[in-house]
């Protein structure tokens, strides 16, 4: 069968076969029910699929056609050319990876036995298996010494779906499937076990076929979307394509219209996260204080699906990276529109160069200087391999000054009479901010002059902090919710090819090789506000 050429992680095509076919397929059941009306589909080797749409659709029912837990009433599927309906089913289903919503975990097995059981089955020796079962609990960030003894009720629910799904990987197979694995979890861990899927994914090249009902995950995780509809598939193409062009109007509906503007390339503000440390504290770094999960993407999405998780994310610009989230670049919103009417672009066709990376470790203070010198709107903090770990924003700096008032009160009783005019924290005099105990003003008299001084020492550092920032803010005032800055600036390209790189220890900036490119960080001395 012909082969497509499609555009990878590295840029560089490769030829993609279908791996499985699904064709002519109905299933009917004896009750009557039509699930499956002439199904025509192709899976691509190495690419994600997902299979999504409403209740009752048969998308599950499709998936399960692969390893033959439902058998077609008529049709055929075959896998690298042979049709499943000759091989024995019990051989088809160990040679498929199957990861379900209610994980399965046997509650009675450790978790390394439980990684382990279809190699057992294979008849693996043990020192393989015992390789394989600490290789895998690397690979989705859990300590084997820590966790291979453990028992499934030992692991929380976000734990025990990677459990699954490295299960699903033990024996290497060639094609895993995915059933809702992450409907039931909290929208935190849901988001962490996508983020793993996808950067799982970009490394081993597993053909997925995975059913979800929820558009955002689709959009975020998968190669190719297959959208169906009572019984029948009413379109098929990859994610960047279906938010351009959605087949008819039950897919714009199900896509929603939010999704569709954001596709279509309306911009969201940038909304910037915090953490806590002092700036002059000399055990403050740069990770007291970054933002631990800022958005990015990879060189190979679409323009629409960039455009999409900015405005899921609320961010103006993304950084990119690579499978073992090296830094690769930046994009902005304004690459992307610039080049979005070219249908076949993709991210690595627009990012830019990051022209500025702090070292982990690095100290704060230095970090905050790179900030205010370069009126820059954040700055990417790498590891020592150049791993993309954080993110410094002027929020999170500002915000985390923030919390040191609120934890030098005496827990009082609100605003007092007769305030000298002391101006508070971003504020005028009398100002106030939120604490555990109410509304506490920053000016006039105190009962005690020991609080009375500290507070005025805390205040003294967040004003410091404020002008070495060249901002004044009021907590949740300017930029929206808690207080989060939402700046103006500019997307000029840079104009020099070397970055600037601060590693801990370092007194000054130092030019150097960047660890790669994409969007410049919108410094404010670039050219006009664009806002």
């Amino acid at each position: 069968m012909e082969g497509h050429t499609l555009t990878t992680t590295s840029g560089i095509g490769r030829r993609l076969r279908a791996m499985i076919v699904i064709k002519n397929v109905h299933k009917k059941y004896d009750d009557g029910f039509h699930a499956l009306k002439d199904i025509n589909l192709e899976f691509r080797k190495g690419e994600m699929t997902v299979l999504i749409g409403p209740s009752g659709c048969g998308k599950s029912t499709t998936m399960r056609l692969i390893n033959r837990l439902v058998v077609p009433t008529s049709g055929s599927i075959t896998i690298d050319g042979k049709d499943i309906a000759s091989i024995d089913p019990v051989e088809l289903r160990r040679s498929i990876g199957y990861v379900i919503q209610s994980v399965g975990l046997f509650p009675h097995m450790t978790i390394a036995r439980n990684v382990a059981t279809v190699p057992r089955l294979k008849h693996w020796d043990k020192e393989r298996i015992a390789r394989r079962v600490d290789e895998l609990l690397q690979m989705v960030g859990l300590n084997p010494d820590q966790y291979r003894d453990r028992y499934p009720s030992e692991l929380s629910g976000g734990q025990q779906q990677r459990i699954g799904v490295i299960r699903a990987l033990a024996a290497d197979p060639d094609i895993i499937l995915m059933d809702e694995p992450f409907s039931a979890l909290d929208p935190l861990s849901r988001e962490q076990l996508q983020e793993d899927m996808a950067r799982l994914q970009q490394e081993l090249h597993k053909t997925i076929i995975f059913v979800t009902h929820d558009m955002d995950e689709a959009l975020k995780i998968a190669d190719r979307i297959v959208l169906m509809k009572d019984g029948e598939v009413v379109q098929s193409d990859t994610p960047d394509r279906i938010l351009r062009r959605p087949a008819n109007d039950f897919v714009r509906t199900f896509i929603g219209q939010k999704r569709l503007d954001a596709g279509m390339g309306q911009e969201e503000a940038l909304q910037l996260e915090g953490a806590n440390a002092s700036i002059d504290s000399p055990s403050a770094s740069v990770n007291d204080v970054m933002v631990t999960q800022p958005a990015v993407t990879y060189p190979n999405r679409g323009l629409a699906e960039a455009i999409l998780t900015m405005e899921r994310r609320k961010v103006d610009s993304l950084y990119v990276v690579d499978r073992q989230r090296r830094l690769l670049g930046s994009v902005s919103i304004y690459n992307v529109l610039d080049r979005y009417g070219e249908e076949e672009k993709t991210v690595s066709d627009v990012m830019m160069p990051v022209r500025y990376v702090v070292q982990s470790g690095t100290p704060l203070a230095q970090a905050v200087e790179l900030l205010a010198s370069h009126r820059l709107h954040n700055v990417a903090v790498v590891d020592e391999g150049g791993r993309f770990i954080g993110l410094i924003t002027r929020g999170s700096v500002v915000r985390h000054l923030a919390e040191l008032l609120p934890s030098l009160g005496d827990g009082g009783d609100g605003e007092r009479e007769g305030d000298t005019g002391t101006r508070g924290y971003g504020g005028s005099a009398g100002d106030s901010v939120s604490d555990a105990g109410g509304q506490r003003a920053l000016g006039g008299e105190e009962r005690d002059s020991d609080d009375q001084g500290a507070r005025g020492s805390a205040e003294r550092e967040v004003r410091k902090g404020q002008e070495s920032l060249g901002e004044t803010i009021a907590p949740g005032g300017q930029g929206g919710e808690g207080g989060d800055i939402r700046q103006s600036g500019t997307d000029a390209e840079p104009t020099g090819t070397s970055s600037i790189s601060i590693s801990p220890g370092s007194r000054e900036n130092s030019d150097s090789v960047g660890h790669g490119g994409t969007a410049p960080e919108r410094s404010d001395d670039e050219g006009k506000d664009r806002s």
